[in-house]
């Protein structure tokens, strides 16, 4: 496998020389300063690509392999007239991208909203800090503070009461945190910060879009894109929802093994791949990961690997765990990835078809507390991850080169 660490450009607190002494060796970026739906120019690519990569003589190498991601544009996801021209745009990125090396592109496709989180900062007994989402939280705030119209068609009588009770609790400073949290664009989602009407103008686009128009405009895209990908030799992985289920009247299409088989079925390129975000599929209960992982092997072009456990009374409920302490198995999950590489190996494909793996989502913690940081990107907690799950694939590989 081929560690990688997730960098968001010069501004980043994480800075390229701290993410050298890590020990990995591919960078996760994206051009975040470009308008979502614009190209990607190849002279921007290229000096991003040296900002990254040009200490690589003297230092420890570091290479921009991975992007994460070209944004999808929501004329594309809501099959406008005139998307093409943003289709086209997203290919020529991927083009340039291409004639620089980099050939394994991340892209999601949930509309409006991005991954979302009500808890920027949820303390652990530990007294490190994690990301949360609180579903009676959720529902506070789309019942009582965004006021979506036709919401509680969406909640029980029992949910609608227990959102009522918390959001009356709520001061009107935590209202404001809790609706910044939600709307206002975390580090890598793929939208910008909205206001309370234009969120709600955002989501009223899409009250004629269903499951089955939005699977048609993904198969929209990825019939103009996949054939593009498969003669430069680029791979797509697509992230999931996340959570991982319908939100705010929205449809969301990537979020189950039954969603990934249909997605396979419709576009069956070889191009077309996965990014097994461990821990977004694992937020629900009924995603058997290291089964995924064993289903979908040749499918998985990238994978994030974090953890997540469930709230025992509410199971749409989660905070971001320690990498291999959670409700997901981690080191049955990573044994079935290295098993993908090595029957890649067989095929003489392994040079070229490593699996990325990444740490993700890490805890502030130590003398990251009280710093600026990005959500669930400061350093030493990724670095904890990242060392947790190498010693498991040095362990499981030793294993697997000994034949037990």
């Amino acid at each position: 496998m081929r560690e990688s660490w997730r960098w968001f450009g010069p501004n980043d607190p994480v800075t390229i020389s701290d993410i050298r002494q890590t020990g990995a060796t591919d960078i996760v970026s994206a051009l975040h300063h470009v308008p979502i739906g614009e190209i990607w120019k190849i002279d921007d690519i290229r000096k991003y690509k040296n900002i990254i990569e040009s200490g690589n003589k003297k230092q420890s190498p570091l290479t921009w392999s991975v992007v994460e991601s070209i944004p999808v544009h929501e004329d594309i996801k809501l099959g406008r007239d005139g998307c093409q021209a943003r289709i086209d745009n997203w290919i020529t990125s991927m083009e340039n991208l291409a004639a620089c090396g980099i050939k394994t592109i991340c892209y999601n496709f949930m509309p409006v909203i991005d991954w979302t989180r009500t808890d920027l900062a949820y303390k652990l007994n530990t007294g490190a800090y994690a990301l949360r989402f609180d579903q009676t939280k959720f529902s506070a705030f789309d019942l009582f503070i965004l006021q979506r119209p036709g919401s509680d068609a969406d909640y029980t009588e029992t949910e609608i009461s227990a959102a009522r009770e918390a959001y009356q609790q709520m001061s009107s400073e935590e209202c404001e945190q809790l609706t910044d949290n939600i709307i206002s664009g975390l580090p890598g989602k793929m939208t910008g910060s909205y206001s309370l009407e234009d969120f709600k103008n955002a989501l009223a686009q899409y009250r004629h879009i269903g499951h089955a128009e939005l699977r048609d405009n993904l198969d929209r895209f990825l019939s103009h894109v996949l054939p593009k990908a498969e003669k430069l030799g680029v791979k797509l992985a697509i992230h999931p929802d996340d959570p991982p289920r319908d939100m705010f009247g929205l449809p969301r299409i990537i979020c189950t093994a039954d969603d990934l088989d249909r997605l396979f079925t419709q576009q069956p390129s070889s191009a077309n791949g996965i990014t097994l975000c461990v821990g977004t599929y694992g937020s629900r209960p009924d995603n058997d990961l290291p089964a995924m992982a064993r289903r979908f092997g040749s499918r998985i072009n990238f994978a994030h690997l974090r953890g997540v456990s469930r709230d025992k009374n509410e199971q749409r409920s989660f905070y971001e765990a320690n990498h291999l302490d959670s409700d997901i198995d981690m080191v049955s999950v990573i044994r079935e990835l290295l098993s993908e590489e090595e029957r890649r190996g067989r095929l003489g494909k392994k040079a070229e078809n490593e699996i990325f793996i990444r740490p993700d989502h890490g805890h502030q913690m130590m003398d990251d507390i009280g710093k600026a940081v990005n959500p669930g990107y400061s350093g030493i907690g990724r670095l904890k991850g990242l060392a947790e799950v190498r010693g498991v694939i040095r362990a499981l590989s030793t294993q697997i080169q000994s034949g037990s």
